[in-house]
């Protein structure tokens, strides 16, 4: 410190002599050939390995990955080849002044259904784990505010690696929204070769989207087996309750690093969505993973087991 200061007097024009002696005179005892000794001493490993993670860090400001809190963060700067503490991560944070994104309160969006709709039972019993995908599907929906109106997102999430499978934006919140989600989580297994077989539970609260006649046609027609929670209980559909606050903070959130703007039309919401669901899925980091994506968990699954797959699934 006393240093730095002698630098910042000579940037003024004072001479090391000078400087030193009021120094002394005030108390504060340095010799000219301390402050040279300083100058031509070489940084210090720590000094060089902070400054490196803090270029780090700053590169994640404006980015997905600048959503990340002092954990997610320690596994990031790991996996970028970073050799490096989770408390060094903690105090170098701070030093910037970043911490992460924080989720925000819950919206309710869920309508229970009339009492004409058809309750299916909860399988899940609040068991949100699986052995392999395509066991266990999860599902909710929730709302965000445009300038032209509010826009619904519904969310389809396998319980075994966290993944998105299925999304779809709509202005109305009906079954055809809640169905059409479903249907591209069908066709995006099917189409990355890990097509859906029988055994698969499909777990939602029981809003009346989920409790229609139509729904459950559609679930009886593709060999799925319904679920669904008791009213007004988010512990009974908790993954999907957390993937959706994460949507709320992370892609439409304020300072969200997938908005351009204001969300003023519906193509806003669908494009800031596709795009989070492409980070979530491919490159976010999941504790519960053991801080690796979804896809990437996914990936050394089949990997494990390719050629041995047992002829009945279990859930």
């Amino acid at each position: 410190m006393i240093c730095s200061f002698i630098d910042q007097m000579r940037a003024r024009k004072f001479r090391v002599e000078s400087i030193c002696r009021v120094l002394t005179e005030q108390g504060v005892a340095v010799a000219g050939r301390t402050y040279r000794h300083w100058k031509k001493a070489a940084p210090s490993a720590r000094t060089i390995t902070d400054a490196e993670l803090t270029d780090a860090l700053r590169a994640t400001v404006g980015t997905p990955e600048g959503l990340y809190g002092r954990r997610k963060m320690t596994a990031h700067l790991r996996r970028q080849g970073h050799q490096v503490a989770a408390c060094t991560v903690d105090r170098l944070m701070s030093d910037e002044g970043l911490s992460g994104v924080v989720r925000g309160r819950k919206h309710r969006t869920t309508i229970p259904g009339g009492k004409d709709s058809r309750r299916a039972p909860d399988l899940l019993d609040r068991d949100f784990t699986a052995v392999m995908p395509n066991r266990k599907w999860v599902t909710d929906f929730t709302y965000c505010r445009t300038w032209s109106g509010f826009v619904y997102v519904a969310f389809v999430i396998d319980c075994f690696s966290r993944a998105i499978v299925g999304w779809h934006a709509v202005t109305v919140k009906d079954t055809a929204m809640v169905t059409t989600a479903l249907k591209m989580a069908l066709w995006r297994r099917d189409h990355a070769d890990h097509r859906v077989t029988a055994g698969l539970i499909h777990h939602s609260d029981a809003g009346s989207q989920y409790t229609s006649i139509a729904f459950a046609e559609t679930l009886v027609l593709e060999g799925i087996a319904a679920s669904i929670g008791s009213v007004g209980d988010a512990y009974d559909n908790a993954l999907a309750e957390t993937t959706i606050g994460l949507f709320k903070t992370e892609a439409v959130g304020r300072g969200s690093p997938f908005l351009s703007g204001p969300l003023r039309i519906i193509d806003d919401v669908e494009y800031a969505t596709m795009e989070w669901v492409d980070w979530f899925n491919n490159r976010r980091l999941h504790s519960v993973l053991d801080y690796v994506p979804p896809e990437e968990y996914e990936s050394a699954y089949y990997a494990q087991t390719q050629g041995s797959q047992p002829a009945t699934p279990q859930p």
